[in-house]
């Protein structure tokens, strides 16, 4: 059959024509930019920890892995008898920061699960020990209260007004609309900081004047909050030091302020710890305790220290749940803790498991 040159043309263009749909469809469908990454679990689960949180942890904890993994292949891989181990043990957790009493606590649990003799054994029971120290109830249903008023307190230093940055960039992500409250007036550059954060993050923004009242701050933003139909007010506080009883004083003010303007409120109250202060956090946050009903605890900097067995000590010794974790500088890098996560991670050191 004589086909004519038109043809010929016609019908190869439609054919490239769709070969070239063909591919398009295929390399979207395989493009890393297309592929969803799994949804975190709840902050608080341990049914084993998704993927992208799992790396995330195991990034940030790779300086306390780093010590207390090497600590343990010595421990682990030597014969000894069970109790020699667990003497140990004990120290090494010691020198993670995880606290002698919670470190007791886990030593007691494991002389009382069976079958631990072996290396292996002894660390998956440890491992297990662990996550059931940080379970710790789900966070407080969001549904239904508008605007939610989060207060978050601290001392200076800990990296409480980035942690406001990232948590802000969080519900943002989330398609919250979001109000910064500069509540700490005392702080000569604070209300500025923060105000640049609120512009970069996209957020609405309440100050006053510099050493003006906190508490009227935090009036003004509730209200503002109320009349823009904000989804979340995160509201800062003076960095006070915890030993100064005028300051946690003030503080408290804050909080009876926010509950008379809107009943209820605040409905979070986050203080942050910086994870290389050691047993000091521990002591800020039992001060911060006695003063305020703290729901729970943003954790920072915990992937620049080796000695991130802190969480177990606040989680254990002063019974609040970490809520958040600082595990880098960027704004992403504020993530929901995870129980399954942050065991796995702390584990993970090849020679171990």
């Amino acid at each position: 059959m004589d086909l004519s040159p038109q043809i010929l043309i016609g019908g190869g263009a439609a054919l490239l024509t769709a070969l070239s749909v063909a591919i398009l469809l295929l390399s979207n469908k395989q493009s890393p930019e297309s592929t969803s990454e799994p949804t975190p679990s709840p902050v608080g689960t341990t049914d084993g920890p998704t993927p992208s949180l799992w790396g995330a942890f195991r990034v940030g904890l790779s300086k306390t892995r780093q010590g207390l993994g090497a600590r343990l292949k010595g421990i682990l891989g030597r014969d000894a008898s069970l109790e020699a181990r667990l003497a140990d043990l004990e120290e090494a957790l010691i020198l993670a920061d995880v606290g002698v009493p919670t470190s007791r606590r886990l030593l007691d649990a494991l002389r009382r699960a069976p079958d631990v003799e072996s290396a292996g054994a002894l660390l998956e029971a440890l491992r297990g020990e662990i996550r059931r120290i940080l379970e710790q109830p789900p966070a407080a249903d969001e549904g239904g209260v508008q605007p939610r008023i989060v207060l978050v307190a601290g001392v200076n230093g800990v990296g409480k007004t980035t942690s406001i940055a990232k948590l802000a960039h969080l519900y943002r992500s989330q398609g919250k609309k979001v109000l910064i409250a500069a509540a700490d007036t005392f702080r000569a550059a604070a209300i500025e900081q923060l105000e640049v954060w609120a512009d970069r993050v996209g957020c609405d923004f309440v100050k006053h004047q510099s050493g003006g009242d906190p508490s009227a701050v935090a009036f003004d933003a509730v209200k503002a909050a109320r009349a823009r139909q904000i989804d979340v007010a995160i509201i800062d506080t003076a960095g006070r030091l915890h030993v100064k009883a005028n300051l946690m004083e003030e503080l408290k003010k804050i909080v009876r302020v926010v509950g008379r303007e809107m009943p209820g409120a605040p409905h979070e109250i986050y203080l942050v710890l910086d994870a290389t202060t050691g047993q000091n956090a521990l002591s800020q946050a039992r001060q911060f305790q006695q003063a305020i009903p703290v729901s729970g605890v943003i954790l920072t900097k915990l992937d620049g220290t080796a000695k991130g067995g802190s969480v177990l000590a606040v989680r254990s010794e002063l019974g609040l749940p970490v809520r958040y974790v600082g595990l880098g500088e960027g704004l992403e890098d504020l993530r929901p803790f995870d129980a399954g996560a942050f065991a796995a991670a702390l584990f993970d050191s090849g020679g171990l498991a």
